[in-house]
């Protein structure tokens, strides 16, 4: 039973005095007052609370601005785009001059049916950002797998600003190569100038360090200044804001019909990357602005004059084959280099500078050959000046 009952039935049907009541029941002397005055009016209603809702709603959302959200919503989601409630109050900002708050929309969009519980999202908190202050301060890579209307498997490469989020390109191949990679970064640097970093995986179009070379994509970032970062191996999450470029990329194409070409392809990542630039508003960044409004918001960083350390050093062991020769991968090519047959099948050491490169029997320590590689030819011949006893 019901304290309001208890209280009603107190004073109306036993005759008690409302004062009295209020004390036994610990409430306040007003309250009973008007309770009983309630139940007088209304009848057994006043055995019920009444409803807190409120008697008018001022800034209750017209009806055509729910409708407006709704629409949005369901518009964004079939273009495959993020349709969160930031994304829709910008929309609504910048396209229909309408400002309301993202907490609203929210609450439109759950009465609505369309917000779907993630009880097992992990939450923002526990996340640690690392961003860098300035454009061009660190550019991001990596590539995915794509499938075209014939089945035939693509790779697409992506290069996104780390301080903006700005997707610097998006460009298909038949496969992502070393000579994709450097085609695609000096696209980029024409465009956008010379970062001062680079982040990517240890994948071999990226970096041969596991191979202790160099590939051409690393000779052109050392020729320039720019520092080249590689993140820790089975560890994407270092490369995290490209990982999740690209699966929004994916998204989005998947809202397009298959492409049939790798031009056909082109055009609908040109066309999401647009969007995705200057029209999709970015949590992550300051204000939710555009990655295009935060890239033009900041001078540009630019790669360091100081190229201390920066020299390649390496030892690398081999064996004189019979023909008198060895082996070294330089700029992802392969040279052979001229030792003479009498070292045919001597082990030696290769002290590698650059291009500089000193061979020594590892069994006497005897130089038997000094050289400077010449990178533009597959034979190394023998000199005058290397000592050939």
């Amino acid at each position: 039973m019901s304290i309001a009952r208890l209280v009603i039935t107190a004073v109306v049907l036993e005759g008690r005095q409302q004062a009295e009541v209020a004390r036994s029941y610990g409430v306040s002397a007003g309250w009973v007052s008007k309770l009983v005055a309630r139940y007088r009016r209304e009848g057994e209603v006043a055995f019920e609370p009444h409803s807190r809702r409120p008697h008018s709603t001022p800034n209750r959302l017209e009806t055509s601005s729910v409708d407006l959200i709704i629409g949005l919503r369901r518009e964004l989601t079939e273009q495959g785009m993020d349709a969160g409630a930031h994304t829709i109050a910008w929309h609504l900002q910048h396209d229909h001059q309408l400002v309301v708050s993202p907490a609203t929309i929210w609450r439109v969009l759950k009465r609505a049916g369309l917000i779907t519980a993630q009880p097992k999202k992990r939450p923002k908190s526990t996340y640690i950002r690392f961003q860098a202050e300035l454009p061009n301060e660190c550019w991001q890579s990596d590539f995915t797998h794509w499938t075209l209307a014939d089945r035939s498997d693509v790779e697409i490469i992506s290069w996104i600003d780390d301080h903006a989020r700005l997707a610097l390109s998006c460009t298909p191949f038949q496969p992502v190569t070393v000579a994709a990679v450097l085609t695609t970064f000096r696209a980029n640097t024409a465009i956008y100038g010379l970062p001062a970093s680079t982040l990517t995986d240890n994948g071999l179009v990226y970096t041969a360090r596991f191979r202790k070379g160099r590939n051409s994509f690393e000779h052109e970032l050392r020729r320039l200044n720019i520092v080249q970062k590689n993140g820790h191996p089975n560890h994407p999450q270092t490369q995290g804001k490209v990982e999740r470029f690209q699966q929004t990329m994916k998204k989005a194409l998947t809202k397009n019909p298959p492409a049939a070409t790798l031009e056909h392809l082109q055009d609908q990542l040109e066309e999401f990357r647009e969007y995705y630039n200057t029209r999709r508003p970015h949590r992550s960044l300051e204000h939710n602005q555009t990655p295009a409004a935060a890239y033009a918001a900041r001078p540009k960083a630019t790669p360091s004059a100081d190229d201390r350390g920066r020299e390649h050093n390496r030892i690398r062991r081999d064996i004189v084959d019979k023909d008198g020769r060895i082996t070294l991968r330089h700029d992802g090519k392969m040279h052979h280099i001229g030792i003479g047959r009498t070292h045919a099948r001597t082990p030696v050491l290769m002290l590698i500078q650059d291009l500089e490169i000193d061979v020594i029997d590892a069994a006497t320590g005897q130089i038997l050959r000094q050289l400077t590689l010449n990178p533009n030819r597959d034979y190394q011949p023998q000199n005058k000046k290397s000592p050939d006893p």
